[in-house]
């Protein structure tokens, strides 16, 4: 995997994915920026709930479960202190679709946190406490 960051000017940067996706992070106005994009730890913020979500839909589909939609909403702690790092990240999943167990929505947030996601366990393995909750609504 491959990618690169670039200088724009004040606090914005481009990155660009080996995949040839782009975009723009840039800081808020009291740290020099002109917020004309996202904050580089709300991208790792979006990249775990992105992993994870990924991982939760394929373990319910490859289990041919009907799911319709899968929302993660993710709230994450720093410390005080420099480097603000992430302490605490919680994910809470919300699925929707027919007839779904709860337990299997149970089964498939466990697996990806414990086996399946990488930045999941990457961030763990680094000292963020993450935990996981979920809803299942019947469509």
């Amino acid at each position: 995997m491959q990618a690169t960051v670039k200088w724009v000017d004040g606090v914005m940067f481009v990155g660009e994915s080996g995949s040839g996706h782009a975009v723009v992070m840039d800081g808020s106005p009291d740290h020099g920026g002109r917020n004309m994009g996202m904050r580089p730890m709300e991208m790792i913020l979006l990249g775990l709930g992105g992993c994870s979500s990924f991982d939760v839909v394929q373990i319910l589909q490859k289990g041919r479960n009907h799911i319709v939609s899968c929302v993660t909403e993710l709230a994450a702690e720093r410390v005080d202190a420099v480097p603000s790092v992430f302490s605490k990240i919680h994910l809470h999943f919300i699925v929707s679709g027919k007839e779904l167990s709860p337990s299997t929505v149970e089964r498939a947030v466990k697996l990806s946190a414990e086996k399946y996601c990488s930045a999941s366990i990457m961030l763990g393995n680094a000292g963020v406490e993450i935990t996981h909750d979920f809803e299942v609504i019947e469509v």
